[in-house]
C-alpha cells in the first residue's frame, strides 16, 4: 500500500487534473489503485486542508462524492485572448490616466465573457434542476466587484 502523503499528491493531481467537472471518489480510487477506505480517508484529509471540495451525489442508486479542486492552476489559456495583448494603446494605458484599465471596453467585455464561460462550463456538468452555487467561486465574486 502507498504511503499516504504520497497517496495525497497524486489524489490532489488528478482532482486538479479534472477541472471543473470533478471526478466521482470512486473513480478517483480506482484510478489510483486504491482501497476505498483509503480513499476516503485521503478525500477528506484534501478536504481539511482546503485543497478540495466534496459535494456529495447519487450515481448509479449509490451515494459517492464528487471531488472539485479548491484552485486551478493557472496556464497561458486563460489569458491568451486577452484584448490588452494585442492593442495599439498598451503601451500608454495606466490606471491613471485617460486610456485606463478602468474604462476599456474591450477588456470588461472579455472579462465579462470569462465569467459566462465558467457559468456555462459549471451548468453543463450539474445536474440543470439544481441552482448553480457559485458562492465559493472567487471568479464569480470578482465579477460581481
Amino acid at each position: 500500500m502507498p504511503k499516504r502523503n504520497d497517496l495525497e499528491q497524486k489524489a490532489l493531481h488528478y482532482v486538479v487534473n479534472t477541472g471543473y467537472q470533478g471526478v466521482l471518489q470512486s473513480d478517483l480510487w480506482r484510478e489510483l489503485g486504491a482501497s476505498s477506505r483509503e480513499g476516503s480517508r485521503v478525500s477528506i484529509k484534501l478536504e481539511e486542508k482546503g485543497l478540495i471540495r466534496r459535494e456529495k451525489e447519487l450515481q448509479d442508486g449509490r451515494w459517492t462524492y464528487r471531488l472539485y479542486p479548491k484552485r486551478l492552476p493557472a496556464s497561458i489559456e486563460t489569458i491568451v485572448d486577452c484584448p490588452c495583448l494585442l492593442c495599439p494603446d498598451n503601451a500608454r494605458c495606466d490606471p491613471t490616466t485617460a486610456i485606463s484599465p478602468k474604462t476599456c471596453q474591450k477588456l470588461t467585455d472579455w472579462i465579462l465573457g470569462l465569467g459566462n464561460k465558467k457559468q456555462a462550463s459549471i451548468a453543463h456538468t450539474t445536474d440543470p434542476s439544481e441552482p448553480n452555487n457559485l458562492e465559493d467561486d472567487p471568479l464569480a465574486e470578482s465579477l460581481d466587484t
